[in-house]
Protein backbone atom coordinates (compact mmCIF):
# COMPACT_ATOMS: atom_id res chain seq x y z
CA UNK A 1 0.00 0.00 0.00
CA UNK A 2 1.03 3.52 -0.89
CA UNK A 3 1.96 5.98 1.95
CA UNK A 4 -0.32 8.58 0.51
CA UNK A 5 -2.83 5.70 0.85
CA UNK A 6 -1.79 4.66 4.50
CA UNK A 7 -2.05 8.04 5.62
CA UNK A 8 -5.37 8.87 3.73
CA UNK A 9 -6.75 5.37 5.39
CA UNK A 10 -5.56 6.06 8.74
CA UNK A 11 -6.82 9.56 9.09
CA UNK A 12 -10.33 8.58 7.41
CA UNK A 13 -10.19 6.00 10.51
CA UNK A 14 -9.31 8.36 13.30
CA UNK A 15 -11.80 10.99 11.88
CA UNK A 16 -14.96 8.64 13.31
CA UNK A 17 -14.80 6.77 9.59
CA UNK A 18 -15.68 7.98 6.37
CA UNK A 19 -19.31 8.64 6.99
CA UNK A 20 -18.42 11.45 9.54
CA UNK A 21 -16.45 13.15 6.90
CA UNK A 22 -18.33 16.16 5.38
CA UNK A 23 -16.26 17.86 2.89
CA UNK A 24 -12.42 17.69 2.55
CA UNK A 25 -10.47 20.30 0.81
CA UNK A 26 -6.47 21.18 1.59
CA UNK A 27 -4.25 24.16 0.79
CA UNK A 28 -0.18 24.36 0.29
CA UNK A 29 0.46 21.43 3.36
CA UNK A 30 -2.59 20.58 4.82
CA UNK A 31 -5.72 18.24 4.96
CA UNK A 32 -9.19 20.48 5.63
CA UNK A 33 -11.83 18.43 6.92
CA UNK A 34 -15.08 19.46 7.79
CA UNK A 35 -17.21 16.24 10.34
CA UNK A 36 -20.31 15.96 11.41
CA UNK A 37 -19.51 15.35 15.28
CA UNK A 38 -16.49 16.30 16.45
CA UNK A 39 -16.32 14.00 19.30
CA UNK A 40 -15.69 10.33 17.50
CA UNK A 41 -12.33 12.13 16.17
CA UNK A 42 -9.42 10.26 18.09
CA UNK A 43 -7.37 13.41 18.45
CA UNK A 44 -4.18 11.89 20.28
CA UNK A 45 -4.27 8.97 17.78
CA UNK A 46 -4.48 11.17 14.90
CA UNK A 47 -1.82 13.47 15.79
CA UNK A 48 0.47 10.70 16.47
CA UNK A 49 -0.31 9.03 12.84
CA UNK A 50 2.73 8.44 10.85
CA UNK A 51 2.99 10.68 7.93
CA UNK A 52 0.68 13.53 9.94
CA UNK A 53 3.32 16.28 11.43
CA UNK A 54 0.28 17.95 13.29
CA UNK A 55 -3.28 18.54 13.99
CA UNK A 56 -5.17 21.89 14.00
CA UNK A 57 -8.36 21.81 16.29
CA UNK A 58 -10.76 23.85 14.73
CA UNK A 59 -14.34 23.85 13.43
CA UNK A 60 -12.34 22.37 10.14
CA UNK A 61 -9.45 19.91 11.15
CA UNK A 62 -6.34 21.07 9.90
CA UNK A 63 -3.73 17.87 9.17
CA UNK A 64 -0.18 18.97 8.51
CA UNK A 65 1.10 16.45 5.92
CA UNK A 66 3.63 18.81 4.10
CA UNK A 67 3.82 20.00 -0.19
CA UNK A 68 3.24 17.35 -2.05
CA UNK A 69 2.08 14.68 -0.34
CA UNK A 70 -1.15 16.90 0.78
CA UNK A 71 -2.21 16.17 -2.70
CA UNK A 72 -2.17 13.30 -3.44
CA UNK A 73 -3.21 12.06 0.34
CA UNK A 74 -6.42 14.18 -0.34
CA UNK A 75 -7.06 12.57 -3.86
CA UNK A 76 -6.83 9.22 -1.62
CA UNK A 77 -9.23 10.39 0.92
CA UNK A 78 -11.68 11.63 -2.15
CA UNK A 79 -11.26 8.20 -3.71
CA UNK A 80 -11.97 6.46 0.29
CA UNK A 81 -15.00 8.64 1.00
CA UNK A 82 -16.36 9.13 -2.28
CA UNK A 83 -16.52 12.66 -1.78
CA UNK A 84 -14.96 15.25 -4.87
CA UNK A 85 -12.77 17.91 -3.80
CA UNK A 86 -14.21 20.76 -1.92
CA UNK A 87 -18.35 19.31 -2.08
CA UNK A 88 -20.33 19.36 0.76
CA UNK A 89 -22.23 15.88 1.45
CA UNK A 90 -24.61 16.64 3.64
CA UNK A 91 -25.72 13.43 4.93
CA UNK A 92 -27.85 13.67 8.20
CA UNK A 93 -26.06 16.68 8.70
CA UNK A 94 -24.23 18.13 12.38
CA UNK A 95 -25.03 17.70 15.11
CA UNK A 96 -25.67 20.42 17.95
CA UNK A 97 -23.56 18.71 20.30
CA UNK A 98 -20.50 18.74 17.86
CA UNK A 99 -21.46 22.70 17.56
CA UNK A 100 -21.03 23.08 21.09
CA UNK A 101 -17.77 20.93 21.39
CA UNK A 102 -15.30 23.31 19.35
CA UNK A 103 -14.66 26.76 20.32
CA UNK A 104 -15.58 29.40 18.03
CA UNK A 105 -15.14 33.02 18.57
CA UNK A 106 -16.00 35.88 15.84
CA UNK A 107 -12.62 36.77 15.13
CA UNK A 108 -11.53 33.18 14.46
CA UNK A 109 -14.60 32.32 12.28
CA UNK A 110 -14.18 35.19 10.52
CA UNK A 111 -10.52 34.95 9.66
CA UNK A 112 -11.92 30.93 8.71
CA UNK A 113 -13.63 32.44 6.23
CA UNK A 114 -11.67 34.59 4.99
CA UNK A 115 -9.42 31.74 4.54
CA UNK A 116 -11.67 29.75 2.87
CA UNK A 117 -12.20 32.42 0.11
CA UNK A 118 -8.91 32.49 -1.00
CA UNK A 119 -7.05 29.51 0.02
CA UNK A 120 -8.52 27.48 -3.47
CA UNK A 121 -6.69 30.58 -5.48
CA UNK A 122 -2.75 30.01 -3.34
CA UNK A 123 -1.83 27.80 -6.40
CA UNK A 124 -2.85 30.45 -9.02
CA UNK A 125 -1.19 33.37 -7.58
CA UNK A 126 2.11 31.40 -6.52
CA UNK A 127 2.33 30.42 -10.75
CA UNK A 128 1.37 34.14 -11.72
CA UNK A 129 3.42 35.65 -8.66
CA UNK A 130 6.32 33.92 -9.62
CA UNK A 131 6.16 34.28 -13.50
CA UNK A 132 5.30 37.56 -13.08
CA UNK A 133 8.16 38.14 -10.78
CA UNK A 134 10.75 36.45 -13.41
CA UNK A 135 9.56 38.34 -16.18
CA UNK A 136 10.43 41.51 -13.96
CA UNK A 137 13.50 40.09 -13.01
CA UNK A 138 14.43 39.85 -16.94
CA UNK A 139 12.54 43.25 -17.37
CA UNK A 140 14.96 44.66 -14.82
CA UNK A 141 18.10 43.86 -15.55
CA UNK A 142 17.95 45.11 -19.20
CA UNK A 143 15.61 42.85 -21.26
CA UNK A 144 13.55 44.97 -23.96
CA UNK A 145 10.24 45.16 -22.25
CA UNK A 146 9.07 45.33 -26.06
CA UNK A 147 10.73 41.12 -26.82
CA UNK A 148 7.37 39.06 -27.43
CA UNK A 149 8.74 36.30 -25.20
CA UNK A 150 8.60 38.81 -22.21
CA UNK A 151 5.46 40.41 -22.97
CA UNK A 152 3.75 36.97 -23.45
CA UNK A 153 5.09 36.24 -20.14
CA UNK A 154 3.63 39.55 -18.35
CA UNK A 155 0.74 38.56 -20.02
CA UNK A 156 0.26 35.10 -18.14
CA UNK A 157 1.68 36.20 -15.23
CA UNK A 158 -0.39 39.53 -14.50
CA UNK A 159 -3.96 38.15 -15.93
CA UNK A 160 -4.83 36.68 -12.27
CA UNK A 161 -4.30 40.19 -10.42
CA UNK A 162 -6.26 41.68 -12.97
CA UNK A 163 -9.14 39.09 -13.05
CA UNK A 164 -8.98 38.39 -9.57
CA UNK A 165 -12.04 39.94 -8.67
CA UNK A 166 -13.98 37.94 -10.34
CA UNK A 167 -12.99 34.63 -8.64
CA UNK A 168 -13.23 35.94 -5.28
CA UNK A 169 -16.61 37.14 -5.96
CA UNK A 170 -17.33 33.63 -6.77
CA UNK A 171 -15.74 32.33 -4.08
CA UNK A 172 -17.37 34.59 -1.77
CA UNK A 173 -20.71 33.72 -2.47
CA UNK A 174 -19.62 29.93 -2.55
CA UNK A 175 -18.58 29.95 1.10
CA UNK A 176 -21.82 31.94 2.52
CA UNK A 177 -24.20 29.47 0.72
CA UNK A 178 -24.83 31.75 -2.52
CA UNK A 179 -24.68 30.92 -6.23
CA UNK A 180 -21.07 31.25 -7.22
CA UNK A 181 -21.95 33.16 -10.35
CA UNK A 182 -23.58 35.62 -8.16
CA UNK A 183 -21.26 36.36 -6.66
CA UNK A 184 -18.69 36.58 -9.96
CA UNK A 185 -20.96 39.08 -11.03
CA UNK A 186 -20.37 41.07 -7.96
CA UNK A 187 -16.70 41.48 -8.71
CA UNK A 188 -17.35 41.97 -12.10
CA UNK A 189 -19.08 45.16 -10.94
CA UNK A 190 -16.53 46.73 -9.05
CA UNK A 191 -13.65 45.78 -11.60
CA UNK A 192 -15.70 46.69 -14.64
CA UNK A 193 -13.95 49.68 -16.87
CA UNK A 194 -17.17 50.88 -17.99
CA UNK A 195 -17.79 52.61 -14.54
CA UNK A 196 -15.22 55.09 -15.58
CA UNK A 197 -18.17 55.80 -18.06
CA UNK A 198 -20.67 56.57 -15.42
CA UNK A 199 -21.03 59.90 -13.06
CA UNK A 200 -22.99 59.42 -9.81
CA UNK A 201 -23.99 62.44 -7.10
CA UNK A 202 -21.84 64.61 -9.14
CA UNK A 203 -18.16 61.92 -9.10
CA UNK A 204 -17.26 60.29 -11.42
CA UNK A 205 -17.38 56.11 -10.60
CA UNK A 206 -13.53 54.69 -10.49
CA UNK A 207 -13.41 50.71 -11.36
CA UNK A 208 -11.53 48.37 -8.84
CA UNK A 209 -12.59 51.32 -6.07
CA UNK A 210 -12.75 49.42 -2.95
CA UNK A 211 -10.96 46.05 -4.31
CA UNK A 212 -11.40 43.06 -2.47
CA UNK A 213 -12.91 44.76 0.62
CA UNK A 214 -15.65 45.98 -1.69
CA UNK A 215 -15.57 42.46 -3.49
CA UNK A 216 -16.34 40.60 -0.55
CA UNK A 217 -18.43 42.53 1.14
CA UNK A 218 -20.94 42.50 -2.82
CA UNK A 219 -20.45 38.96 -2.77
CA UNK A 220 -21.91 38.35 1.35
CA UNK A 221 -24.79 40.88 0.30
CA UNK A 222 -25.09 38.48 -3.10
CA UNK A 223 -25.61 35.31 -1.46
CA UNK A 224 -27.66 36.48 1.51
CA UNK A 225 -29.88 38.64 -0.76
CA UNK A 226 -30.38 35.27 -2.95
CA UNK A 227 -31.24 33.27 0.52
CA UNK A 228 -34.09 36.12 1.16
CA UNK A 229 -35.50 36.51 -2.30
CA UNK A 230 -35.45 32.08 -2.92
CA UNK A 231 -37.41 32.20 0.83
CA UNK A 232 -40.59 34.52 -0.92
CA UNK A 233 -40.63 33.28 -4.62
CA UNK A 234 -42.81 30.34 -5.57
CA UNK A 235 -40.62 27.67 -7.16
CA UNK A 236 -41.97 27.52 -10.30
CA UNK A 237 -40.35 30.99 -10.87
CA UNK A 238 -37.25 30.25 -8.78
CA UNK A 239 -34.72 30.13 -11.81
CA UNK A 240 -36.14 33.27 -13.24
CA UNK A 241 -36.66 35.55 -10.39
CA UNK A 242 -34.41 34.80 -7.85
CA UNK A 243 -30.83 35.88 -9.62
CA UNK A 244 -33.25 38.54 -11.30
CA UNK A 245 -33.97 40.08 -8.55
CA UNK A 246 -30.80 39.46 -6.66
CA UNK A 247 -28.62 40.89 -9.64
CA UNK A 248 -30.79 43.83 -9.71
CA UNK A 249 -31.29 44.92 -6.31
CA UNK A 250 -26.95 43.89 -5.34
CA UNK A 251 -25.94 45.43 -8.63
CA UNK A 252 -27.81 49.14 -7.66
CA UNK A 253 -26.78 48.70 -3.71
CA UNK A 254 -23.39 47.95 -4.94
CA UNK A 255 -22.21 50.69 -7.39
CA UNK A 256 -24.07 53.07 -4.35
CA UNK A 257 -23.38 51.88 -0.49
CA UNK A 258 -21.03 48.67 -1.02
CA UNK A 259 -18.61 49.95 -2.98
CA UNK A 260 -17.85 53.08 -1.35
CA UNK A 261 -17.73 51.38 2.17
CA UNK A 262 -15.26 49.02 1.08
CA UNK A 263 -13.02 51.73 -0.12
CA UNK A 264 -13.23 52.98 3.26
CA UNK A 265 -12.11 49.80 4.53
CA UNK A 266 -9.60 49.06 1.94
CA UNK A 267 -7.68 52.89 2.42
CA UNK A 268 -8.51 52.42 6.61
CA UNK A 269 -6.58 48.83 6.21
CA UNK A 270 -4.12 50.00 4.00
CA UNK A 271 -2.95 53.31 5.13
CA UNK A 272 -3.28 52.17 8.61
CA UNK A 273 -0.58 49.48 8.45
CA UNK A 274 1.21 51.71 6.22
CA UNK A 275 1.53 54.53 9.25
CA UNK A 276 2.46 51.37 11.61
CA UNK A 277 5.09 50.37 9.23
CA UNK A 278 6.37 54.31 8.77
CA UNK A 279 6.16 55.03 12.17
CA UNK A 280 7.17 52.12 14.20
CA UNK A 281 9.83 51.09 11.61
CA UNK A 282 12.10 48.01 13.25
CA UNK A 283 9.91 47.74 16.00
CA UNK A 284 6.64 47.24 14.45
CA UNK A 285 8.70 44.82 11.67
CA UNK A 286 10.01 42.96 14.70
CA UNK A 287 6.41 42.68 16.73
CA UNK A 288 4.56 41.41 13.17
CA UNK A 289 7.44 38.84 12.10
CA UNK A 290 7.63 37.56 16.04
CA UNK A 291 3.81 37.27 16.40
CA UNK A 292 3.47 35.54 13.07
CA UNK A 293 4.27 32.11 13.80
CA UNK A 294 1.59 31.55 16.22
CA UNK A 295 -1.27 32.53 13.28
CA UNK A 296 0.21 29.95 11.18
CA UNK A 297 0.27 27.42 14.09
CA UNK A 298 -3.39 28.38 14.18
CA UNK A 299 -4.20 27.99 10.34
CA UNK A 300 -5.25 31.59 10.77
CA UNK A 301 -2.45 33.58 8.33
CA UNK A 302 -4.63 33.10 5.29
CA UNK A 303 -6.80 36.10 7.23
CA UNK A 304 -4.23 38.32 5.53
CA UNK A 305 -4.13 37.35 2.14
CA UNK A 306 -6.72 40.06 1.12
CA UNK A 307 -4.66 42.38 2.98
CA UNK A 308 -1.73 41.79 0.93
CA UNK A 309 -3.97 42.07 -2.37
CA UNK A 310 -5.28 45.30 -1.16
CA UNK A 311 -1.74 46.70 -0.92
CA UNK A 312 -0.55 45.28 -4.59
CA UNK A 313 -3.98 46.45 -5.79
CA UNK A 314 -3.02 49.96 -3.90
CA UNK A 315 0.39 50.57 -4.15
CA UNK A 316 1.68 48.06 -6.48
CA UNK A 317 3.71 45.61 -3.66
CA UNK A 318 2.71 44.40 -0.45
CA UNK A 319 5.20 45.64 2.24
CA UNK A 320 3.46 43.32 4.52
CA UNK A 321 4.95 40.36 3.31
CA UNK A 322 8.92 40.51 3.33
CA UNK A 323 8.20 41.39 7.22
CA UNK A 324 6.06 37.96 7.97
CA UNK A 325 8.47 36.00 5.64
CA UNK A 326 10.86 36.36 8.37
CA UNK A 327 8.76 33.89 10.81
CA UNK A 328 9.52 31.18 8.52
CA UNK A 329 13.56 31.79 8.51
CA UNK A 330 13.49 32.49 12.23
CA UNK A 331 12.21 28.52 12.28
CA UNK A 332 14.96 27.25 10.04
CA UNK A 333 17.56 28.80 12.41
CA UNK A 334 15.94 27.06 15.27
CA UNK A 335 15.68 23.91 13.72
CA UNK A 336 19.43 23.68 12.56
CA UNK A 337 20.44 24.20 16.15
CA UNK A 338 18.42 21.95 17.54
CA UNK A 339 19.97 19.41 14.79
CA UNK A 340 23.18 20.61 15.95
CA UNK A 341 22.71 19.89 19.67
CA UNK A 342 20.35 17.29 19.48
CA UNK A 343 21.94 13.39 19.79
CA UNK A 344 18.48 12.00 19.05
CA UNK A 345 18.28 10.63 15.41
CA UNK A 346 15.30 10.76 15.06
CA UNK A 347 15.09 14.61 15.86
CA UNK A 348 17.71 14.68 13.39
CA UNK A 349 15.83 13.03 10.87
CA UNK A 350 13.31 15.27 11.12
CA UNK A 351 14.88 18.31 10.84
CA UNK A 352 16.39 16.89 7.70
CA UNK A 353 13.05 16.24 6.02
CA UNK A 354 11.48 19.56 6.81
CA UNK A 355 14.47 21.50 6.31
CA UNK A 356 14.71 21.96 2.83
CA UNK A 357 10.80 22.99 2.14
CA UNK A 358 11.37 25.29 5.00
CA UNK A 359 14.11 27.15 3.31
CA UNK A 360 11.36 27.83 0.40
CA UNK A 361 9.21 29.03 2.65
CA UNK A 362 6.87 26.48 3.87
CA UNK A 363 7.39 26.33 7.74
CA UNK A 364 4.10 24.20 8.66
CA UNK A 365 6.77 20.61 8.90
CA UNK A 366 9.38 22.58 11.34
CA UNK A 367 6.52 24.01 13.39
CA UNK A 368 4.71 20.77 13.91
CA UNK A 369 7.62 18.38 13.39
CA UNK A 370 10.12 20.07 15.81
CA UNK A 371 9.98 23.76 17.03
CA UNK A 372 6.43 23.56 18.68
CA UNK A 373 6.45 19.93 20.11
CA UNK A 374 9.84 20.83 21.51
CA UNK A 375 8.45 23.97 22.84
CA UNK A 376 10.74 26.54 23.76
CA UNK A 377 13.16 26.28 20.23
CA UNK A 378 9.33 27.97 18.95
CA UNK A 379 9.77 30.81 21.11
CA UNK A 380 13.80 31.30 20.08
CA UNK A 381 12.43 31.17 16.82
CA UNK A 382 9.82 34.16 17.14
CA UNK A 383 12.69 35.84 18.37
CA UNK A 384 15.10 35.26 15.18
CA UNK A 385 12.40 36.46 12.81
CA UNK A 386 11.79 39.61 15.53
CA UNK A 387 15.19 40.40 14.49
CA UNK A 388 14.77 39.52 10.10
CA UNK A 389 11.69 41.63 10.90
CA UNK A 390 13.11 44.73 12.25
CA UNK A 391 15.63 44.71 9.40
CA UNK A 392 13.17 43.91 6.53
CA UNK A 393 11.19 47.06 8.26
CA UNK A 394 14.30 49.34 8.41
CA UNK A 395 14.88 48.51 4.45
CA UNK A 396 11.97 48.53 3.14
CA UNK A 397 11.71 45.70 1.23
CA UNK A 398 8.36 44.48 -0.28
CA UNK A 399 6.99 41.73 -2.48
CA UNK A 400 5.38 42.09 -6.04
CA UNK A 401 3.53 39.25 -5.05
CA UNK A 402 1.72 36.67 -2.57
CA UNK A 403 1.89 33.24 -2.15
CA UNK A 404 5.58 32.11 -1.87
CA UNK A 405 8.09 33.23 1.18
CA UNK A 406 11.57 32.42 2.12
CA UNK A 407 14.14 32.07 -0.64
CA UNK A 408 11.08 31.30 -3.28
CA UNK A 409 10.36 34.93 -2.67
CA UNK A 410 13.34 36.59 -4.26
CA UNK A 411 12.12 37.04 -7.55
CA UNK A 412 8.93 39.15 -5.84
CA UNK A 413 11.02 41.56 -4.49
CA UNK A 414 10.35 45.19 -5.65
CA UNK A 415 12.66 47.92 -6.79
CA UNK A 416 16.02 45.38 -7.13
CA UNK A 417 16.30 45.54 -2.88
CA UNK A 418 17.21 40.96 -4.00
CA UNK A 419 20.21 41.43 -1.71
CA UNK A 420 18.80 43.31 0.65
CA UNK A 421 15.74 41.12 1.56
CA UNK A 422 18.14 37.69 1.23
CA UNK A 423 20.28 39.61 3.98
CA UNK A 424 17.59 39.84 6.08
CA UNK A 425 16.82 35.98 5.39
CA UNK A 426 19.95 35.09 6.64
CA UNK A 427 19.83 37.15 9.62
CA UNK A 428 16.47 35.58 10.55
CA UNK A 429 18.53 32.63 10.44
CA UNK A 430 21.29 33.52 12.16
CA UNK A 431 19.60 34.77 15.15
CA UNK A 432 17.11 31.73 15.50
CA UNK A 433 20.00 30.10 15.94
CA UNK A 434 21.80 32.04 18.43
CA UNK A 435 18.63 32.39 20.96
CA UNK A 436 17.67 28.38 20.53
CA UNK A 437 21.48 27.19 20.57
CA UNK A 438 22.07 29.64 23.78
CA UNK A 439 18.76 29.02 25.35
CA UNK A 440 16.07 27.55 23.16
CA UNK A 441 17.04 23.65 23.24
CA UNK A 442 18.11 20.89 26.41
CA UNK A 443 18.53 17.25 25.01
CA UNK A 444 15.80 16.02 27.61
CA UNK A 445 13.06 18.17 25.56
CA UNK A 446 13.32 15.25 22.72
CA UNK A 447 11.47 13.42 24.34
CA UNK A 448 8.44 15.39 23.79
CA UNK A 449 9.04 13.73 20.38
CA UNK A 450 8.86 9.84 21.60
Amino acid sequence: MKKETMIAQGIADLVGGKENIKSITHCMTRVRLDVRDHSKVQMEELKKLPGVMGVVDDETLQIVVGPGTVNKVTAELCQITGHSLGSVDEGEGQNQSNKQQVKRTPIKSFLKRIGNIFIPLIPALVASGLINGGANFARNAGVDPETTWLQILLVIGSGIFTYLGILVGWNTAKEFGGTPALGAIAGILIINPALADITLFGEQLIPGQGGLFAIILAGWVMANVEKFIRKGVLSSLDIILTPFLTVLIVGILTIVVLQPIGSLLSDGITTGLHAVLDVGGAFAGAILAGTFLPLVMVGMHHGLTPVHLEFINTIGVTPLLTILAMAGAGQVGAAIAVFVKTKSERLKNTVKGALPVGFLGIGEPLLYGVTLPLGRPFITACLGAAVGGAFQAVMQTASLGIGVSGLSLIPLIADNKYLLYFSGLVIAYTFGFIFTYLFGYKEEMAKNLQ
